[in-house]
């Protein structure tokens, strides 16, 4: 009598099977549409400033709130990953014959991106301390 092999979960892996560059572009995606968001908010709440100083004295104080410098952290993290990731997309655009060297580049571009994103976490993490404190 034949049985039905049963499938363990790690014989499914991750949920999208892309190579790293795969992934690099995910991000690359993800983080452009969080940075153009915020240039949006950003544009409403300068434009608040019409509708008098009360109104948009109200949004600064917004941007004393610890949750409000969480996400500040998010997006200055996204812009650093998007910014590096678009300097190696641009490096490969000038220098095609850089596209066999994609891994190493792709490296390279996480090593770079994490040498500079752990000091500023680190930074921003105790500003939002000591904005929790206060």
């Amino acid at each position: 009598m034949a049985t039905r092999a049963r499938k363990q979960k790690s014989d499914y892996g991750s949920l999208y099977k892309g190579h790293p560059g795969q992934w690099s572009w995910v991000m690359h995606r993800v983080t452009g549409v969080a940075v153009i968001l915020f240039l949006f908010m950003h544009v409403v709440d300068t434009a608040l400033i019409g509708w008098g100083p009360e109104a948009y004295e109200k949004v600064l104080r917004a941007y004393t709130n610890p949750i409000v410098h969480l996400l500040e952290l998010g997006l200055v993290i996204a812009v650093l990953y998007h910014s590096l990731n678009g300097l190696k997309i641009t490096l490969i655009d000038f220098f095609p014959s850089l596209v066999t060297r994609i891994k190493a580049l792709s490296v390279a571009t996480l090593a770079l991106f994490l040498l500079t994103a752990i000091p500023t976490i680190a930074i921003m993490l105790k500003q939002t301390w000591d904005l929790w404190k206060a």
